[in-house]
């Protein structure tokens, strides 16, 4: 019998398991030290909001995991022994394991900043930290929300639903500035502005001051002082890489692993938000933090442990989200450069979204309804919709099927023609004619 060993308890640890189990007979175990295990990360921002209530954050519950036959092992893991095919688990002692999977994610970057220790700072990087924002907002009067991206947004719109006055700093002179375009940033501002959010550009955190262990304050790089009783902040994410550096496992900024998943080492696997997997697209290896790539990359690499030859091909990058109120679908290659509020990768982040090549944009603006296309030689390579999302699937299937636009391209760039018309005739006449529609 097979025992394959699983560290994290998330989406593709727990895919991995599914895609196992085809084995009857393997035996899985599943080691992680969040005393939630397996919850829906995204789903947080809609229970800081009081959208979602907790019980429904649980995908999984205990008899689905009986029936995957699936041992729950809860503790840390401190080191992978290679030689001896085991990992130690902080007072648990040592676990044999024939194939490994490591699905131990990312972790939220910390403040470092004087005061930062101080009671009423607080990020958003589990269900620990939802439930302590929540009880933080019951007492807060006014709060700054520190960051850049999808998580930091989430923060100011929880905290706007929990009747708390918000401030919010970026250090740029536009919201998440290397994913979206000028007009898409001045949406969201536009709309955050309304639900009565302060936003203070070109403005660096220096110092969290309080008393008796409170915040009072937060003291600005330029003098001014911000008075305040809450400081929530999203400033990246770093993928764990603790095990994989003790293990001597091939890493660059995450733990590098080949088309099946495999790292160095032949019985080890990565997948999910720790894994740096590489991109057709870029033609590099690159971090991903979608929850629908950290499924299929789990699922892939637990049917490669179980005896499978399957390469994970990265797709073209799609995610929606809400921001500001607007749900908001961004597909494939849209920005480039680096957000000067984010290290590295954020939440909900593909760097594929910012390996943007020489290429050509048209857009079409509403109030609440926006579409951009970023149009290549022959094909479209990536979009951002806001507002209404009928051209959502449509759009995707072409990106990723690289459909050739070159019929409709020059109208597309032209302008004079509505957009979205011009690509639901492509559409329409496009999918009769490919299988992939």
């Amino acid at each position: 019998m097979t025992r394959y060993v699983i560290l994290g308890t998330g989406v593709a640890g727990v895919a991995a398991a599914e895609a196992i189990r085809v084995d009857a007979s393997a035996e899985i175990i599943m080691v992680g030290d969040d005393p939630h295990g397996y919850y829906s990360r995204p789903g947080l921002a809609y229970y800081l909001t009081g959208e979602m209530l907790e019980k429904h954050l649980f995908p999984f519950n205990t008899k689905d995991f009986a029936q995957l036959k699936v041992r729950y092992v809860r503790g840390h893991a401190k080191q992978i022994l290679r030689e001896t095919h085991q990992v130690e688990i902080e007072g648990a002692g040592l676990l044999h394991y024939d194939k490994l999977l490591i699905a131990v994610g990312a972790q939220a970057l910390r403040l470092s900043i004087p005061g930062a220790e101080l009671e009423g700072v607080a990020k958003l990087d589990s269900m620990e930290d939802a439930r302590r924002i929540l009880q933080l907002a019951k007492k807060a009067r006014r709060a700054i929300v520190i960051g850049g991206g999808i998580t930091a947004l989430e923060l100011v719109e929880g905290l706007v639903s929990r009747n708390v006055k918000v401030t919010y700093l970026l250090r740029g002179d536009r919201y998440w500035n290397n994913v979206l375009d000028e007009h898409e940033s001045r949406i969201i501002e536009g709309r955050l502005k309304e639900e009565g959010v302060e936003l203070i550009f070109h403005a660096e955190a220096l110092e969290i001051s309080g008393r008796k262990g409170h915040i009072e304050a937060l003291r600005l790089l330029d003098g001014r002082t911000l008075k305040c009783d809450f400081v929530a902040y999203a400033i990246g994410i770093q993928p764990r890489l603790e095990l994989a550096q003790n293990a001597a496992l091939a890493m660059d900024r995450g733990i590098l692993v080949n088309e099946f998943l495999q790292t160095n080492d032949a019985d080890i696997y990565a997948a999910g938000d720790v894994a740096q997997i590489y991109d057709p697209l870029s033609g590099r290896s690159v971090l991903d933090s979608l929850w629908g790539p950290a499924r299929l990359q789990g699922f892939v690499a637990g049917k490669n442990m179980s005896g499978g030859r399957h390469a994970y091909i990265k797709a073209v990058p799609f995610n929606v989200t809400r921001l500001a109120g607007l749900t908001t679908t961004i597909i494939g290659t849209v920005g480039r450069g680096r957000d000067e509020d984010i290290v590295g990768i954020a939440r909900g982040d593909s760097e594929t979204f910012r390996a943007l090549p020489e290429a050509l944009e048209t857009e079409s603006n509403f109030d609440v309804n926006h579409l951009r296309l970023v149009v290549g030689q022959k094909t479209l390579l990536g979009a951002v919709l806001m507002g209404d999302q009928s051209l959502s699937v449509p759009l995707q299937k072409m990106i990723i099927a690289s459909a050739d636009i070159s019929s409709i391209r020059p109208t597309l760039l032209e302008g004079k023609q509505p957009i979205a018309d011009v690509l639901i005739r492509f559409w329409q006449e496009w999918r009769q004619h490919d299988s992939r529609a």
